[in-house]
Formats: C-alpha cells, sequence, structure tokens
C-alpha cells in the first residue's frame, strides 16, 4: 500500500511535504511503502521510468526492480542488469520492453514478454544514457535504440538480426541525457542540446548554453522531456528553456536541402535553485530542485518541488512545497530524480533511500486542505462547484463545519446567511442549527433565514425566537408578529407569553409596542372585538383594515366617534363606501360632537345619495352656519329641504345678512331684504340688482328715498338707474342744496343711458311696425287668392317649396297639403288629396 507522507510512523522527522500555509498547494504527497521499504534498505536508488502500467527502479547495484505504481514488485525477481550503478532506464511505449545503461560500459535491452529482441551487449565506453525507440515492441520498426557515451550512436536491427551501429553525432565532452519522442531525439553535451530528425537523418539545431563549455560544471544532470511529440523542456543548472519543433512552410522550404522541421525556443528564464528533474502539468511545469546555498550546519537542506507557470523570459510560482525525504542532508542534486505519468499528472520523486509520489489535488483533497487551513468560505465554495461529484465532501457538511467556525468567533449574521446555502429544505438540520443559535442568545440574527414558505419547522422553533425578541428587543417583536404567519406557531401560546410579560414590564413605551402586539394576534386568534379595543385604545389606523378585512361592520356602530377621532377623514370614507354604516346611526353616534357630524354630513351631501339626498339639510344648515359658512349660502340657494323660517333664524342670531337677504327673498319680505342691503351691508351694487329682479316699483322708490340723503349713493344710483327707471324720479327729488361729489359726470351718464335706452326702443318700435304691416300684407294677399299657407311649406309633388308671391297657380287642399298646380297635370279628375285617403272628400279650393 501507499503511505501519505504525513503518516505517523514519519514524525520522527518533518512533514514529508511542507506547505505554505498562506499559499493552496496543487499537489498531494504520499510515500511510496511496500516492497520499496525493503529494496531501499539493502540497495539504492540511482534512476527511475515510469509507464502507465507499471515503474522501473535502477538500484547503485546494477539492478533493476520492476513495480507497480504501489511500491510491490511485479516480477518474482529482480534483473541484475549491471555490475555497477544503472545510469538510465527507458521503456517503450507499449511496456513490453526496457533499456538501461551504465559505466560499466554494457546495453541491457530487456522483453517483459518476450526474449526475442533482448540484447545484453558491452561497448567497452561508460555509457551515460540510453533511449529505447517509443515502438521498439512493433516488428518492422528496426527495434532501434540509442546510447550516449563520448558520442551518439543509433543501434538498428538489419538483415540476419544484426544490430547495426550508426554514429548520428559526435558529441562534445560526451553525452550527458537523451530523450526520444516520435521521430525527433534530443540530447545534452557539454556544448548544448542538440535535436535531431530521425527521419531526415539531420540536425535541427542546437540550443547553446551560456558560457563556456570549460564553465559547465562536469556533475550537473540536464534534464530532457518531451511534454509531447514536438514540445521539449530542458532544465540545466538554474536555467529552464521551453522550445518547440516548427514545420517550415513550403515557401520557407524553397531553399533548404534539409528536415522540413526546425527547433525555436519559446520561453527561457533562470530560478534560483538547481534544477534535478522538470515535468509537464497541464500549462505549468513541475521542477525539482535543490537550494543553492548548505543549510546552517553545511549539510544539505530540502529538495523543493516548484510548480510554476512560465511566461517568455519569466514566470509565475504557483506553489513551492519543501519534501522531507530520508537522509536529504547526505545528497546532491544529482542524487534526486523526477519522473512523471503525463496522463495521469502524477510525479515520482526519487532519492537514494526514498519515493514520494505527488498528484493533483483532488476536490478531497482540496477541500480538506482548505478545512484544516480555516479556510471555510473557499473550501464551501469548492465542494459548491464540485456538485458532489466523486467528492465524500458535501455542501451541508462542509457548511455546517463553516458555521460552527462563525459561531466561536461570534459572526452572527454570516452564519445565518449561511445557513440558508446549506440547510435548504432539510428540516432537522435547521432544527438542529436553531438551537446552536440559542446557546448564545442570537435567534434574532437567525429569524431573518428561517424557512416560512412550503417547509416550516417546529412551532417551539418560532416561538423561541419570538420569545427572545419580546425580552430583549420589543420593536422586533412587534415586526416579526406582523410578517409572519399565525400558522407558524401556536398563537395562544405567543399571547400569554405576551401577557405575561407585560406585567412585568412597565415601560410606557414598551406597553405601547405590546399592545399593538396583542391586537394583531387577537385578530389572528378570531378575537377581533379585543383586537378592535386594543386598536382604538392605541389610536392605530390599522383597526380600518381590520375591520374591511374581516367583514366586522356591525362591530363599529358603538365605535364610530372613537373612530372618527382616530382618522375622521378615513372613518367618513368608511362610513359611506357601499353604505357600510347606515347614516341614521352615525348621525345619532355624533350628535353630541357636532363638529364630526358636520364633517360626516357635509360628505354625506357631496356624495348625493338618492336615499339621503337633503334628508339632513336642515341640520347642516345650522353645522354649516357654526363650522363652514361659505358652504351655507350655496346649500340655501340650491335645496328647498330645510325649514326657511328656522335657517333664517340661524343666519339672525349670526348677523349673516346675505344668508338673510336671500331668505327674506324667498319668503317674499323683498323689502327688508333691501333694507338688509343698504343698511348693513351697504351693497348699492347689490341692492340694484335684486331691485332688477324683483322688478318692484315700490322697491325702486325705496332704494331712492334711501340714497336721497347720501351724496355718494345719489352719485351711484345716477349712474346705474337710467335704464332701468325714469331717471327723473330720482332727480326731482334730490335737495337742491345738498352737495353731490361728480353730478355732472353721473348726469351725463345717466341721460346718456336713458338716451340710448330711448333709442333701443324706438328702433324696436320701428321694426316691430315694419315686420307688422309686411306681414299683414302677405296674409291680405293670401287671403285674397284664397291662401292659408305658411312660408315654409313644401309642395306635396316635386317637394319644392312654395313660394306664396310666385305668380302661379296653387292648389291647397282642406287637409293643408299645397301642390304646384303643374305638379297635377290631372287637374280635372283629382278630387282628394294625393297625400291623404284618396276616397275622403278632400274638394280643393283653387284659385
Amino acid at each position: 500500500m501507499m503511505e501519505s507522507t504525513q503518516d505517523k510512523d514519519e514524525q520522527n522527522s518533518q512533514d514529508d511535504s511542507e506547505v505554505d500555509d498562506e499559499v493552496e498547494p496543487r499537489l498531494k504527497y504520499v510515500r511510496m511503502r511496500n516492497d520499496v521499504i525493503n529494496i531501499l534498505q539493502k540497495d539504492a536508488a540511482s534512476c527511475i521510468a515510469v509507464h502507465p502500467k507499471f515503474l522501473c527502479l535502477g538500484s547503485h547495484w546494477g539492478t533493476i526492480h520492476i513495480l507497480d505504481h504501489q511500491g510491490n514488485s511485479i516480477e518474482s525477481k529482480s534483473l541484475q542488469a549491471h555490475t555497477v550503478a544503472v545510469n538510465q532506464i527507458s521503456i517503450d511505449q507499449n511496456g513490453d520492453f526496457i533499456a538501461s545503461c551504465s559505466n560499466d560500459g554494457r546495453v541491457f535491452i530487456y522483453g517483459l514478454y518476450s526474449i526475442e529482441n533482448n540484447h545484453n551487449m558491452s561497448t567497452g565506453h561508460w555509457v551515460k544514457s540510453i533511449a529505447i525507440d517509443p515502438k521498439y515492441h512493433k516488428s518492422g520498426s528496426g527495434r532501434r535504440f540509442i546510447i550516449g557515451e563520448d558520442k551518439l550512436v543509433l543501434y538498428e536491427k538489419t538483415f540476419l538480426s544484426r544490430m547495426k551501429p550508426t554514429i548520428l553525432w559526435e558529441a562534445e565532452g560526451g553525452v550527458r541525457s537523451i530523450a526520444w519522442a516520435g521521430q525527433f531525439v534530443a540530447w545534452a553535451s557539454d556544448t548544448g542540446v542538440r535535436v535531431y530528425d530521425l527521419n531526415a537523418r539531420c540536425s535541427l539545431g542546437l540550443i547553446k548554453w551560456a558560457g563556456t563549455i570549460e564553465a559547465i560544471p562536469e556533475h550537473y544532470r540536464c534534464n530532457l522531456r518531451w511534454s509531447d511529440d514536438r514540445t521539449l523542456l530542458i532544465g540545466w543548472v538554474d536555467t529552464v528553456r521551453i522550445c518547440q519543433i516548427k514545420k517550415l512552410s513550403n515557401r520557407e522550404l524553397v531553399n533548404r536541402e534539409l528536415s522540413e522541421f526546425v527547433v525555436e525556443p519559446v520561453s527561457t528564464f533562470q530560478v534560483d535553485f538547481f534544477i534535478s528533474g522538470i515535468a509537464p502539468l497541464e500549462n505549468q511545469l513541475v521542477l525539482l530542485g535543490c537550494l543553492k546555498e548548505p543549510a546552517e550546519n553545511g549539510k544539505s537542506q530540502r529538495p523543493t518541488l516548484h510548480v510554476i507557470e512560465p511566461k517568455f523570459e519569466d514566470f509565475n510560482i504557483v506553489c513551492a512545497n519543501s519534501l522531507s525525504l530520508r537522509g536529504y542532508e547526505e545528497y546532491s542534486c544529482n542524487d534526486y530524480h523526477l519522473d512523471c505519468l503525463i496522463e495521469e499528472n502524477r510525479f515520482f520523486i526519487v532519492s537514494p533511500k526514498d519515493i514520494v509520489v505527488a498528484s493533483l489535488y483532488d476536490a478531497d483533497d482540496r477541500i480538506e486542505w482548505l478545512l484544516s487551513h480555516r479556510k471555510f468560505e473557499k473550501a464551501l465554495e469548492a465542494v459548491t462547484v464540485n456538485g458532489g461529484k466523486d467528492c465524500k465532501h458535501t455542501v451541508t457538511d462542509v457548511g455546517r463545519v463553516y458555521l460552527d467556525h462563525l459561531l466561536s468567533c461570534e459572526k452572527y449574521d454570516k452564519a445565518g446567511k449561511l445557513c440558508l446555502t446549506i440547510l435548504g429544505q432539510n428540516k432537522k438540520l435547521w432544527e438542529e442549527e436553531v438551537y446552536k443559535f440559542a446557546k448564545v442568545h442570537q435567534l434574532r440574527t437567525i429569524s431573518a433565514y428561517l424557512p416560512r414558505g412550503d417547509v416550516t419547522l417546529d412551532p417551539h422553533i418560532y416561538e423561541m425566537v419570538l420569545y427572545e425578541y419580546l425580552k430583549l428587543d420589543p420593536d422586533g417583536f412587534l415586526q416579526l408578529v406582523k410578517e409572519w404567519s399565525p400558522k407558524l406557531y401556536t398563537v395562544t401560546a405567543v399571547v400569554n407569553m405576551v401577557l405575561g410579560h407585560f406585567l412585568v414590564h412597565t415601560n410606557n413605551q414598551q406597553q405601547h409596542v405590546l399592545l399593538e402586539a396583542l391586537a394583531i394576534l387577537y385578530s389572528h386568534d378570531g378575537k377581533y372585538d379585543k383586537a378592535l379595543a386594543m386598536y382604538l385604545k392605541l389610536r392605530h389606523k390599522d383597526v380600518f383594515s381590520l375591520i374591511q378585512k374581516h367583514q366586522l361592520y356591525n362591530s363599529v356602530y358603538d365605535m364610530i366617534e372613537g373612530l372618527m377621532d382616530l382618522d375622521a377623514d378615513r372613518a367618513i370614507q368608511f362610513f359611506l363606501e357601499k353604505d357600510r354604516v347606515p347614516s341614521e346611526i352615525v348621525v345619532q353616534k355624533l350628535q353630541n360632537n357636532h363638529r364630526y357630524l358636520y364633517m360626516y354630513l357635509d360628505a354625506l351631501d357631496k356624495k348625493d345619495t338618492k336615499d339621503s339626498k337633503g334628508k339632513y339639510h336642515g341640520l347642516l344648515v345650522r353645522l354649516y352656519a357654526d363650522y363652514s359658512r361659505d358652504k351655507l349660502l350655496p346649500l340655501l340657494r340650491r335645496s328647498d329641504n330645510y325649514p326657511i323660517q328656522q335657517a333664517l333664524d340661524i343666519c339672525s342670531q349670526k348677523k349673516f345678512y346675505p344668508e338673510m337677504v336671500y331668505l327674506l327673498g324667498r319668503i317674499g319680505n323683498t323689502s327688508q331684504a333691501l333694507q338688509l342691503m343698504t343698511r348693513e351691508l351697504n351693497d348699492m351694487e347689490s341692492a340694484i340688482a335684486f331691485c332688477q329682479e324683483h322688478d318692484d316699483e315700490e322697491l325702486w322708490n325705496d332704494l331712492i328715498n334711501y340714497s336721497l340723503d347720501k351724496p355718494d349713493a345719489i352719485t351711484f344710483l345716477l349712474q346705474k338707474i337710467g335704464t332701468y327707471v325714469d331717471p327723473r324720479l330720482m332727480v326731482q327729488r334730490i335737495e337742491p342744496t345738498l352737495e353731490i361729489p361728480g353730478l355732472k359726470k353721473a348726469l351725463v351718464k345717466m341721460m346718456c343711458d336713458y338716451n340710448l335706452q330711448v333709442s333701443v326702443q324706438e328702433g324696436c318700435k320701428k321694426i316691430l311696425s315694419s315686420d307688422y304691416f309686411n306681414l299683414h300684407e302677405r296674409l291680405v294677399k293670401c287671403h285674397q287668392k284664397g291662401i292659408f299657407i305658411d312660408d315654409d311649406q313644401m309642395c306635396g309633388a316635386c317637394h319644392r317649396k312654395i313660394i306664396v308671391r310666385e305668380p302661379r297657380n296653387l292648389v291647397v287642399f282642406y287637409c293643408k297639403h299645397s301642390f304646384h298646380e303643374e305638379c297635377l297635370p290631372n287637374l280635372q279628375v283629382v278630387e282628394n288629396c294625393v297625400i291623404c285617403n284618396p276616397q275622403k272628400d278632400t274638394s280643393p279650393g283653387r284659385k
């Protein structure tokens, strides 16, 4: 089995992976166990090669161990391929053949399923690197492999199964490492990295090292890896390069006789550590490195595994983990190796005495890390995004851990909001979490988020919340009573709760709030009489809504004056709407409050219903006289439904002279009315209008007599009466010695008006006389002809207008229907009107 690098057995040293608390890691680490432990106790690892089916571990004693990915031996015994340490192992694409090399000069090719193409050959030189053809397992592939010594040599199978060596390139200083992908082979020498096209048998280019050959340390291994068939990753000392194999266009190939491909660097940058291995991770890189500076005790520091995001000439560090591998204090950069399964994003980190496997965090790993580092919000976001797929963590589980954390940090409002996300429609979980809020007296915080729709909790939960509000926040309690449906809790229990609390707290403001809450609760409980009494006591306008909602119209008969006290306008509107309350009852209940009665009857009169029209006008006269005099005279003028004498008495008491004038005029006492206008109101214009309206000679005399001793009145009267009465009536009676201001102008005005009046009368007389004689003449002419018709009469036959003055014969029947003579061609035969009954004897009179 494989064991986490954080296993307790390894606590004698530091954890296998130390992750920066502030940076979320991308990789998790597991130490390889099982048979690997026994192997590394007796021997030391020198290299590794990983295939999706298995892995091969080379040792310092020249042995190759074939293991599964959990560290279990697959072969019954190990392969003793060399006499000294294995330098490199290569596996073909299908996982059928293994190739290895060593400083003993031997090259070892071993088939796992067949020995037909096995080789165990000696070169006589140190062989630092080897690469087997990825298609070595296929017949016809040539069974090729490449070794690196002081030169690069290709071996391929020829006729009679002989292996033919071909020197591909003379390497400067020896071949340090080889990587083979498809038709391309890359190898590193002291000069740099060269890429070779096996199909074209030519070099695609050289990626040179910086500096001189002498400056390159011999003991540093160059790390080469193909991330795909066209992308080469290079890690050398502290420099990373990414190169791309580019296919040339036809235009670029015109003057080129070699390969159609060329190698181009796409990214180059330096890091602050020595590189022990390089591997791709999606669009990022994984680098195994050793710090350049030793520890304080002079020994090596832990190796580090970096995940970086490369740029053109720079990079971003995604995460960096220090690895505590066994014996790391004694090892250098070349003692570590890194291999990977690109498809699975798994990375095998090898030291002489230890193997650790790094893999991407899955959803559970990431959530566990976030929870352990108290990043609860990100953990909840991660499990929400994952949606529960292949994940043991659920939104509810992570959310409840986060919720406990928020409660411990006293972030109660945030915790309440979180309940909506994590608890959903789960009634049991809601009730469990609500009790946690109850323990810290924060039920008020969660109250806004409690489910109140299709899913509801036990009534006791809502009652607990209401009780906490009642004790600590009476205003909030009232608001909840208004908002919450009474179905959520037991109304009687809450009422008793409020009554009990009422006895203890005597604060007036709190009592007011609690009374309003009680009114709402009583209405929820169907005790509307108590609710109405509460509202009226509080003078709360919700009483109207309560009455309308529950149709409590009969219950308000004894509350009419109270409702008027609360809101007179709304109460009147309520009484009049659809005649909910009979007017007789309202008038009876308001008879001792004349102002409210005035407001109601005024609104009732405006509504103008048939049943009440004029019914209360007698009472309204008194009320208008007391509260709204401007409405009194219009009422007196438009209505006949009030006692005139009673109205006159009221106006006399209050000395409302204009109203008295109108009433006196109605009862025929015009003389007294004129006296009021002249003596009390001093309104000569109205007096003149009054006299003109009644057209009474006696009234005019009274008005003239009143004005004779008042010069200003005489002047005004002389200017106004010229068109109504003979001015001589007044002029002859003026005292000759009386000084009258503006007399001349007044007389001129009077004479002009009088002359105008005479002129108009004479003109009218002439017109009348002319019309009389003209009409009389026409009438005489018609009589002479025996015709008695109107000017607008039409001929019964042709329907043209009959003109009496036209010199043509007319036929007029006794039925008064008229015809032109030419319209009746058979006049000798016609005895009856052709319009009326032709059988009736209607002999015409013809003239």
